[in-house]
């Protein structure tokens, strides 16, 4: 049987999925877990593309980091920095369904009967959306999706005919952004680890009973 030609992988940007799980390169490594205040103008990468990117907000700590899935570039906001491929695959499959909030300003004021179209779940172009949270706070809407497709929220506020203006990620899962501010960055605390880890399992233990 012939055999196939090598691949070269490149350990601090490639990333290995086997079946949609990442393989983590630096198993053996301790885990390391950052929460950064992304900026808008930094893309959610490892790799350049000559464009400044989420992890030169973040200090190299001579092990391979990468975020866990992507904000759009000038999206701002919560975005976590690990090199726990485990936990990147829990957080971004989407049969998690992993809380993802965000607090969207856009254009006009979208009427209830709009909103509630959000609310239901509103046809895209690559299918149809999952029920979202949507809530009015004075000059700003807070969102709550459970997917992340590829600038879902701006894509579903176009559908009802506003356009985001403003986007930022304050809480993923059980992480919340609080008070930090725009381009800092700081570790998880161990219970804020240990929440995540809790959080996942209880998902996978309702799922297969």
């Amino acid at each position: 049987m012939a055999q196939s030609a090598g691949i070269e992988v490149d350990q601090w940007n490639d990333t290995i999925e086997i079946d949609g799980k990442i393989i983590d390169a630096d198993k053996d490594s301790e885990k390391i877990y950052i929460l950064l205040n992304k900026l808008p103008g930094y893309i959610s990468s490892t790799a350049r593309y000559g464009e400044p990117t989420v992890m030169d907000l973040v200090p190299d700590l001579g092990t391979r980091l990468y975020p866990v899935g992507r904000l759009d570039k000038d999206t701002e906001g919560l975005i976590l920095i690990t090199n726990d491929g485990d936990l990147t695959y829990r957080l971004t499959h989407p049969k998690h369904h992993i809380d993802k909030v965000y607090i969207a300003r856009v254009s006009g004021d979208p009427t209830d009967d709009s909103l509630d179209k959000l609310r239901r779940g509103i046809m895209l172009e690559d299918g149809m959306t999952l029920p979202a949270v949507i809530q009015k706070e004075g000059d700003h809407i807070r969102v709550t999706i459970h997917e992340g497709r590829k600038r879902q929220i701006k894509r579903m506020f176009a559908a009802i005919g506003h356009r985001v203006i403003g986007l930022k990620r304050i809480q993923l899962g059980t992480i919340e952004l609080g008070d930090l501010p725009p381009g800092k960055y700081r570790f998880l605390s161990k219970e804020e680890i240990e929440s995540l880890s809790k959080f996942q399992f209880k998902l996978s233990f309702q799922k297969k009973f």
